[in-house]
């Protein structure tokens, strides 16, 4: 029997390890996943997660829920030894320990790319986990209550300074849903107004949007600027000491919201800590049939797919070209390594990865969106029903489909819901003030 080991439960290792329970028979493998967290996210919904256009735990799919047949290892692969066959692992509780394996999948996905600016570990919050999307979305709302009991001055304009750093799809539909959510709370709150909204994107490229060609990106940034967001093109955050952001072009604000969506990097399991074949990127060398190595080369036993591997785009006409790091091929990839791994397992031939893309596309708040597809365009209400289509059918399972498409109907019955609960993080403070005020 086959010991299957696969690092990392997201996308790509989820989707493997679905795949691989369905085709390889109980006694033909042993499967287990390795993973901090006990659920997939489905990133996509991120922003509207952030939005409240969507619960959290409707973007979480249960490793445990959907993975029948696979030990799920709650912890993190600190090490690699594939000459040995073995990973270090290291839970959230106890001692590290070893698991050994015959095949590994290493699916370990990307990790938010930080640079040493001052101020952005203590202040900032990335975009790219469902905690991270729930606390944005909590903070904006405790700023709206906080500020409303405030008279004007600079404590209130910081409450309600919103700054996002970093123009990709992520960034960009963070942004936007984020701001769509904002403009909506003002019909409750009367106390605020919509010109004290102040929403900034900083993008260090002199364009957003790199997945979209220029004349979509100018449009997204003019649909920004008319619902009353400032778009910073060619500007750096240089500081964001006390949440003081300071521009490279000079200007500074305050703002009680910095969210750092500024691109992904290797995850250090792969980057460092592995003795399989890596680029000068840090990610994997994985060969067009998703096993580590090169063409001429293979790895026995290994084999990459998704943001941390460095898989040939054949579909490219530009030679030597790799797979963006996204959702579309991450999924794609996942379900072809299964298939992969099982011919292996049963004596056949590994078949290439090849998938020509579908366009993107991005919602930009309720009612809005764009979706590109070489040459076609769309935006506003179509674009964005078209979004919320292809997702809906994409996240796994029929469960996830139903619960999702409920909140949906629901939230355009009775709107998105405006509580903020901000508080869970610090849920012994009512029981130790005894009904004192905190601040």
């Amino acid at each position: 029997m086959r010991r299957i080991l696969v690092v990392g439960g997201g996308y790509a290792g989820f989707y493997a390890a679905w795949g691989l329970e369905k085709r390889l028979r109980p006694s033909e493998a042993e499967l287990t996943v390795v993973d901090p967290r006990p659920y997939m996210t489905y990133q996509p919904f991120l922003p509207e997660v952030t939005a409240g256009s969507i619960e959290a735990r409707h973007a979480a799919v249960s490793l445990r829920r959907h993975l029948k047949r696979t030990r799920i290892v709650a912890g993190a692969v600190t090490e690699i030894d594939h000459a040995n066959r073995r990973v270090v692992v290291r839970p959230a509780e106890g001692p590290e320990f070893e698991l050994e394996y015959d095949e590994i999948v290493v699916t370990a996905g990307a990790v938010t790319r930080k640079f040493p600016i001052p101020g952005i570990a203590e202040e900032a919050i990335g975009m790219k986990h469902v905690e991270e999307a729930v606390a944005i979305r909590d903070r904006l709302l405790t700023s709206f209550d906080r500020a409303s009991a405030l008279q004007p001055g600079p404590a209130r304009r910081k409450l309600l300074t919103v700054t996002f750093v970093g123009g990709g799809f992520s960034g960009v539909e963070g942004f936007a849903e984020l701001l769509s959510l904002a403009t909506a709370l003002l019909k409750s709150y009367p106390e605020i107004s919509r010109e004290e909204l102040s929403f900034h994107l900083v993008e260090a490229q002199g364009r957003i949007l790199p997945e979209v060609t220029d004349k979509p990106g100018r449009w997204v940034v003019r649909s920004l600027e008319q619902r009353g967001a400032h778009v910073h093109l060619d500007t750096q955050l240089r500081s964001a000491v006390d949440g003081h952001v300071v521009l490279s072009t000079g200007e500074e604000l305050d703002s009680a919201l910095i969210v750092w969506t500024a691109g992904n990097a290797a995850n250090p399991v792969v980057h460092n800590h592995t003795d399989l074949p890596i680029d000068e990127r840090g990610l994997l060398v994985v060969r067009a049939d998703l096993r580590v190595g090169t063409e001429t080369d293979p790895v026995p036993g290994a084999w990459g797919a998704g943001d941390d591997a460095a898989v040939p785009d054949l579909a490219s006409p530009v030679p030597g070209a790799r797979t963006v790091p996204n959702a579309q091929h991450a999924f794609r990839q996942g379900k072809l390594l299964a298939r992969n791994l099982t011919a292996q397992v049963r004596g056949r031939t590994p078949k290439p990865y090849l998938h020509h893309g579908l366009g993107s596309v991005a919602t930009l708040g309720i009612g809005k969106g764009i979706f590109q597809y070489r040459r076609i365009v769309i935006t506003g209400l179509l674009a964005w029903l078209m979004h919320r289509g292809y997702h809906v059918l994409a996240v796994p399972s029929w469960e996830r489909k139903v619960r999702v498409l409920a909140i949906w109907l629901t939230a355009a019955v009775f709107g998105r819901d405006i509580v903020s609960l901000a508080s869970v993080e610090h849920p012994r403070d009512a029981f130790v003030s005894g009904g004192d005020p905190i601040r």
